[in-house]
C-alpha cells in the first residue's frame, strides 16, 4: 500500500541532509520523459541509455534517489543520507517501461506527477512535440499500489499564473481528488505545470492541503510550495551533473541573501 505522510514535513532552513551546506535546499532532479526519440523539440526525453547512466553515477558517487514524499521525510527527521529527489513530470507511459525498471535495480524510488484529466491520453499541450503516451488509470493504480508516489500535475496542464482564481482552485483541488479517489490515499505534492509559478498559485496549493509543491527555477516564491529542481537533459553525464549540483548549492545560497536583503 502507498505510505502516507500523517504531517506535514517541517523543511528546516539549514539542511541536514545534504553534506551540511548551511542553505542547502534539497537537490531535486526533474525528468520528463525517457524513450528513443527523434525529435525533441523541447529538450525533455532522455533515452533509456542515458538515464541508465545517470543513475549508475549517482549510486557511484553515494546518492540515493528518492521519491519527495521520502526526502522531505527524511529531512523533517534531521537524517543525514546523501539523498536527491527524482521528480518525474507530465506522467507518461514511458515511466513505467524504462524508469521503473532502472530505479528498481539500485533501490531508488521517484515521484511522477499525471494529469489528472488527461490520464491515458496523450500530451496535447505540446504542439510542436511528438505525441506521447501518458500512464492510464490502471498503471497509475499500480504504481501507487507498488509505493511509487503519485503526485498532481493539474486537471488539463494548464499555465497557473494569471489564470482565474474558480479555474485556479479547480486545476489544484479537483485533480487532487481525483488521484487520491483512483489510488485509495494521500496525494500530497502537486507539480505546477512549465513550472510557472506566482504567489496566488502557491496559496492555492497550499490551502487545497499539499504538504508541498516543486516549481523549477530557485526564485523569491522557494519554500515549501516552490521547491526549485535541477532539470536534467539527454546531454548530462557525468561531469555536467557535478557541474549542476555544485551550480545548485551556489543558487540556493544567492537565494537565501536575497530573501534577508527583502527583508531588512
Amino acid at each position: 500500500m502507498v505510505a502516507e505522510l500523517t504531517r506535514r514535513p517541517r523543511l528546516p532552513r539549514q539542511s541536514g541532509a545534504d553534506g551540511g551546506r548551511r542553505y542547502g535546499a534539497p537537490w531535486i532532479l526533474m525528468y520528463h520523459s525517457v524513450a528513443e526519440e527523434e525529435e525533441d523539440p523541447y529538450l525533455l526525453t532522455v533515452s533509456p541509455e542515458r538515464f541508465a547512466a545517470q543513475m549508475r553515477w549517482l549510486a557511484a558517487r553515494g546518492w540515493r534517489g528518492v521519491s519527495m514524499r521520502e526526502l522531505l521525510a527524511a529531512r523533517a527527521a534531521g537524517r543525514r543520507e546523501r539523498l536527491v529527489g527524482l521528480t518525474f513530470d507530465d506522467g507518461y507511459a514511458d515511466f513505467a517501461r524504462h524508469v521503473v525498471p532502472v530505479l528498481s535495480t539500485y533501490g531508488f524510488t521517484a515521484t511522477a506527477y499525471v494529469v489528472a484529466g488527461r490520464l491515458g491520453g496523450d500530451n496535447g499541450w505540446d504542439v510542436e512535440g511528438p505525441r506521447k503516451a501518458l500512464l492510464t488509470v490502471d498503471q497509475v493504480r499500480e504504481l501507487a499500489a507498488s509505493g511509487w508516489e503519485i503526485g498532481s500535475h493539474g486537471v488539463s496542464h494548464v499555465a497557473l499564473p494569471g489564470v482565474p482564481a474558480e479555474l485556479l482552485r479547480a486545476e489544484v483541488r479537483d485533480s487532487r481528488t481525483t488521484l487520491e479517489q483512483l489510488v485509495g490515499g494521500r496525494v500530497g505534492g502537486f507539480c505546477y505545470p512549465y513550472g510557472d509559478v506566482d504567489e496566488p498559485a502557491t496559496r492555492a496549493v497550499e490551502e487545497a492541503g499539499y504538504d508541498y509543491a516543486v516549481a523549477i527555477r530557485h526564485s523569491t516564491l522557494a519554500g515549501r510550495f516552490a521547491l526549485p529542481r535541477c532539470y536534467v537533459g539527454d546531454r548530462d553525464g557525468a561531469w555536467r551533473l557535478r557541474a549542476k549540483r555544485g551550480r545548485h548549492g551556489l543558487r540556493d545560497v544567492m537565494t537565501e541573501l536575497r530573501r534577508r536583503g527583502a527583508a531588512r
